[in-house]
């Protein structure tokens, strides 16, 4: 039991971190200075620092029409950390979007 909450506290955790990553990369990516190479630059940056490297190895990053706004939409796919932080490959995406100013 305690083993299966750990493992569940862990994937949440590796969740979360990736969510964060990809929001603050798409919001910098919008600053007026920036553009979407520094948006993926700066996720794998954040998901490197924070996790392992293997997490930002798929990192993703296009503008897209949000509800007719121009968005910047940043995609990690990640391992599911199913045994520690082992897991299969991709089995956890998550998007962080930033609407780019006019």
């Amino acid at each position: 039991m305690f083993v299966s909450i750990m493992q569940l506290t862990l994937i949440l955790h590796v969740r979360n971190t990736l969510i964060d990553a990809a929001g603050s990369g798409a919001r910098y990516g919008t600053l007026a200075d920036r553009g979407a190479a520094d948006a993926q630059e700066r996720t794998v940056a954040l998901i490197s620092a924070a996790l392992t490297g293997d997490y930002a190895q798929d990192v993703h990053v296009e503008e897209i029409l949000r509800s007719g706004v121009r968005t910047l939409r940043v995609t990690v796919r990640a391992p599911l950390p199913a045994l520690g932080l082992i897991g299969p490959r991709g089995a956890l995406e998550v998007d962080g979007h930033a609407a780019i100013p006019r």
